[in-house]
């Protein structure tokens, strides 16, 4: 048997080559809330007043096939000046990204969703920062076989309809950068 010595240097090249990559690769599978948010993608999204007069404005928000519907969401509260609202929706999805908080990172960690799936629960709400609305939404997806997958969504593209039914509120909601989170929270407080 013939030995190899390896000079320690080169150890620790190695380990260092190694540990880098890991953390590359590693770093992809995470998004910071700060860079979680797609625009532009939703040319066929409608809208529909569905209220007249006074009080609440609630919308038919309608997407069609090839929409991603984060994007779509962003763009309407900021066409129509929405400065606090809330809602659900239901259609289905040709794939998504959707994110679990990590705290320890104070990132999403991606939960691909490739191929078609239900949506069985999409709700939200929209909000202040910095003077500008903010799209905040979660959802839970049903695959063929029926499982669910979960998570805060960084984007969803439609197939071949997300129906979304938002409710406009007569107070704006603000929120807040936490800085133990990197996240903006609503803080009812704030005016």
């Amino acid at each position: 048997m013939v030995s190899i010595k390896t000079p320690g240097y080169i150890l620790s090249l190695i380990l260092i080559v190694n540990a880098v990559s890991y953390c590359q690769e590693a770093a992809s599978d995470y998004v910071p809330p700060s860079e979680a948010v797609p625009n532009g993608k939703a040319p066929k999204m409608q809208v529909e007043l569905l209220t007249r007069g006074t009080g609440p404005k609630e919308y038919a928000v309608i997407f069609g096939k090839g929409d991603e519907a984060f994007s779509g969401l962003q763009k309407f509260a900021e066409e129509y000046h929405v400065t606090s609202a809330h809602f659900t929706a239901i259609g289905a999805l040709s794939g998504a990204t959707l994110g679990w908080f990590d705290p320890q990172r104070k990132m999403y960690k991606k939960i691909l969703i490739d191929g078609q799936v239900e949506v069985i629960s999409m709700v939200g709400d929209i909000a202040l920062y910095q003077g500008k609305p903010v799209v905040h939404t979660h959802a839970v997806v049903g695959t063929s076989d029926g499982t669910t997958r979960g998570g805060h969504v960084l984007d969803a593209y439609v197939s071949p309809t997300l129906e979304v039914m938002l409710t406009v509120d007569p107070v704006a909601m603000h929120k807040r950068f936490d800085p133990e989170t990197d996240l903006t929270l609503i803080d009812p407080t704030l005016k």
